[in-house]
């Protein structure tokens, strides 16, 4: 599948102020790249997900609530959760939400030396490889998923996000 045969309806909830987030265009440009991985055999070219951009309080506190880590985290992604009967092509397209904790982005993106709009398009694809099915739990998943990541990011002019010393 290529980007040109993608639809996506972004949803971006910018929920506070005074921080240096991407441009709506960048997100979607992000989205698109790692969509484009999507599994060959699913025909659905439409996606609709929602990206809302936090605090650390409310980072922290969903990560707590459904996460069960009592800390801000950098990225959670929520898979959608659609009843039973629904179609197949309103099914596939429904992606989820993910959750970026600004702070935290931008924090870890000068602790690992990386430009921080670098940071922000590795931890959306991150993202939407997770409401995509893909998982970092066992380490032949990590490595899949960190090879995909490090692919699409570079097909974005991104370096491995993986490198040390960046």
């Amino acid at each position: 599948m290529t980007a040109e045969n993608i639809s996506v309806d972004l949803n971006i909830q910018h929920c506070l102020a005074g921080t240096k987030i991407p441009a709506d265009e960048q997100f979607r440009l992000w989205v698109t790249a790692a969509l484009e991985h999507r599994e060959s055999g699913l025909a659905c070219e439409n996606y609709s997900l929602a990206i809302r951009i936090v605090d650390e309080q409310e980072g922290q506190r969903f990560n707590r609530d459904y996460r069960g880590g009592d800390y801000p985290t950098n990225v959670l992604s929520f898979p959608a959760e659609l009843p039973a009967g629904l179609p197949s092509e309103v099914v596939d397209g429904q992606l989820g939400d993910l959750l970026i904790c600004a702070p935290v982005v931008e924090r870890e993106a000068q602790e690992q030396g990386k430009p921080e709009v670098s940071h922000w398009a590795h931890l959306t694809v991150h993202g939407v490889l997770h409401l995509l099915g893909f998982d970092h739990e066992l380490s032949p998943e990590a490595e899949a998923m960190e090879a995909l990541e490090v692919d699409i990011l570079a097909r974005l002019n991104i370096v491995d996000p993986y490198q040390s010393g960046l």
